[in-house]
């Protein structure tokens, strides 16, 4: 048993158990169960992932992420964040940017003030292909029925997203619906499930049922999702403030496909666990 530095971080109230490897290396072999270790809110530390700052093969650095039932996630957009905090407050970090490697791809982290990071997503992906759905690879998925009598559009930020419109987001029962959705047969690998409200054309209310992990008080790939969506399903514009239940994220979904993202990522305690 060896003892593990880690930072408790969150990002609009999507929290995380991070460890920079750089500095701590000495982690067990089974990161699967470590996740669940630490994430589990009675008996560890509690947080929506553990996520791991690690020197990368194709950018300066790679980030990790692995949600509290063990399994490794492509991405996370609040986690990045938090991610780009710790490069930060660490000491890492040479500048103002820099490029992050992810199972989503690298991407660009630029900050912006004191505390908030504005983040090069990527392009959003709108075909089934891309998307990691069954089906023609070809097609996109629009406006479709799915369980439960919704109809939901999908879209991959790299990992997939089903975003259902819905005229109250407060009378959707995410308890009973987020599970069904997440293992739709349509995603053989599962997926994270969005409601939205639309309020005006740049305003939109979000909640999220996160594939493995259930409710979450944010999403940040979940956002930039959203927003595409919202966009090409004709309900906003390219620009959009998104309030999730832990607070505000902007997003810019640029005519070349590429998503913004900017928002908040801070520190709330420092510790040591053994693992």
């Amino acid at each position: 048993m060896s003892t593990i530095q880690f930072t408790k971080m969150q990002g609009i109230g999507n929290d995380f158990v991070v460890v920079d490897c750089i500095q701590d290396s000495q982690l067990p072999a089974d990161l699967a169960a470590l996740s669940q270790k630490v994430n589990d809110r009675r008996f560890g530390i509690g947080g929506d992932g553990l996520i791991l700052l690690e020197k990368g093969d194709e950018a300066p650095f790679r980030m990790r992420m692995f949600n509290p039932d063990g399994s490794e996630s492509e991405m996370c957009g609040n986690g990045i964040r938090c991610f780009g905090r710790l490069l930060h407050d660490h000491g890492h970090l040479d500048g103002t940017s820099v490029k992050v490697e992810t199972g989503a791809g690298i991407l660009q982290l630029d900050l912006v003030g004191d505390d908030k990071f504005r983040v090069d997503m990527g392009h959003a992906r709108l075909t089934r292909g891309t998307i990691g759905m069954t089906g023609n690879a070809d097609e996109s998925f629009t406006e479709q029925p799915v369980a439960e009598g919704f109809k939901g559009t999908a879209v991959s930020m790299g990992n997939p997203h089903l975003v259902i419109f819905v005229d109250d987001v407060s009378k959707v029962n995410l308890e009973v619906v987020g599970p069904i959705l997440e293992h739709s047969p349509e995603f053989p690998k599962k997926t994270n499930v969005h409601f939205i409200q639309v309020v005006d054309r740049s305003h939109l209310i979000q909640r999220t049922w996160e594939r493995g992990a259930g409710i979450t008080l944010a999403c940040g790939t979940g956002a930039c999702a959203s927003a595409v969506a919202a966009f090409v399903t004709g309900r906003s514009d390219r620009n959009v403030e998104i309030k999730l239940p832990g607070g505000i994220l902007n997003i810019e979904y640029q005519e070349d496909g590429k998503v913004m993202m900017t928002g908040p990522a801070e520190t709330v305690f420092e510790g040591t666990i053994e693992a």
